[in-house]
């Protein structure tokens, strides 16, 4: 009589188990990684989304822009509120653009100062200030952006 067995054995499974977990504890990290900076680049880009009103409320008056003016819907990834003004306006005609990262933004960076910075001529730039952030890594900043000293 001829006994064949089918499956696999318990070594050959253990070694399967074993190399996902590996697998696994490299990608987690990895993954959470790009989590953040996906998150930090989301409030780069709803940010942004109000320069232009920024401009067009800059060229009708130099004094203060409000929240109402630019439009601004408060992110679940920020701390701010309809009433927490978000846009800065100085004297020559220079200013930012600034929210918090909070809410449901991942602990690592909640705390995290993102700013669009406009100088006096127009010209933007993005600066994230993590000095607030609990564990902020150099990777999670988007890419140009720039760090505050």
């Amino acid at each position: 009589m001829i006994h064949r067995t089918r499956g696999f054995t318990l070594i050959e499974l253990m070694i399967a188990v074993a190399i996902i977990g590996v697998l696994a504890a490299m990608s987690i990290p990895l993954f959470q990684g790009n989590v953040m900076k996906s998150q930090v680049s989301r409030a780069v880009g709803e940010l942004g989304h109000y320069k232009t009103p920024f401009e067009t409320a800059l060229s009708s008056s130099t004094t203060a822009i409000t929240n109402e003016q630019l439009g601004y819907t408060p992110s679940d990834l920020t701390t701010g509120n309809a009433s927490t003004p978000i846009a800065t306006v100085n004297p020559d005609g220079s200013g930012h653009l600034q929210v918090t990262l909070g809410g449901k933004a991942h602990p690592n960076v909640a705390g995290a100062v993102v700013r669009l910075e406009r100088s006096a001529m127009g010209g933007w730039n993005c600066v994230i200030d993590p000095s607030g952030a609990g564990s902020w890594k150099p990777d999670y900043r988007p890419s140009g952006c720039s760090i505050a000293p």
